[in-house]
């Protein structure tokens, strides 16, 4: 009795030119560059923060040995940097609580800052942009501010108008603020502690 086989034979698979695969590698690998770029440059310098408390710093960013992502944020955002012993600038998008700093809510910040022979405490607004508002004020210098008998202040943030030392917040959005210290002895960085800088209390939130 004659069995009768039946032969499987393999498909056979398409081949991929290699000219075809080249191209899509170096595609996606442009892809891949160009995009993580885009984020660093759009972002903080990712090495050599200093943080203390909601306020973060960077002293080698206005130094000759500032790294290649520093100087790349630099010149797209067009920001002139403190040089080293000139000062330091400090970055806060948090409150003391690490909450998001939104403009639908009331800030109190104080009460003390680290010695400097000047500073200036500034509002941007979500985009990086120092903030415009009605009053057409962003800021407070330290030689402005209104200080109490202990040597000592407060400043407002808020939409709404409040007593004393008050800055205006848009009507939404995040925000940042940035405390830049000017001939201090920390311009490199030590020697600071959370306790010298100024708290950043979240008092209420709106609607």
């Amino acid at each position: 009795m004659r069995s009768s086989v039946s032969a499987f034979k393999p498909v056979p698979l398409r081949s991929i030119p290699t000219a075809f695969l080249i191209v899509y590698a170096l595609l996606l690998a442009l892809g891949l560059g160009l995009g993580s770029t885009y984020l660093v440059l759009k972002g903080d310098p990712p090495f050599g923060s200093l943080s203390i408390g909601p306020w973060k710093a960077w002293p080698n960013l206005g130094s000759t040995s500032a790294d290649p992502y520093m100087r790349a944020i630099l010149a797209q955002r067009g920001d002139v940097p403190l040089a080293i012993g000139e000062g330091l600038g400090f970055t806060a998008t948090t409150d003391s609580g690490g909450r998001a700093l939104d403009s639908a809510c009331t800030y109190r910040v104080g009460s003390v800052a680290p010695t400097a022979r000047l500073w200036t405490f500034s509002v941007y607004d979500q985009d990086g942009r120092l903030l415009q508002t009605e009053l057409g004020r962003s800021g407070f210098t330290s030689a402005e501010l209104l200080w109490d008998a202990q040597d000592t202040f407060t400043i407002t943030l808020s939409r709404g108008l409040q007593d004393g030392n008050w800055l205006q917040l848009p009507p939404a959005g995040r925000f940042s603020i940035v405390l830049r210290l000017y001939d201090t002895p920390g311009a490199a960085g030590t020697g600071l502690t959370e306790s010298v800088f100024p708290s950043i209390e979240r008092v209420e939130c709106g609607a």
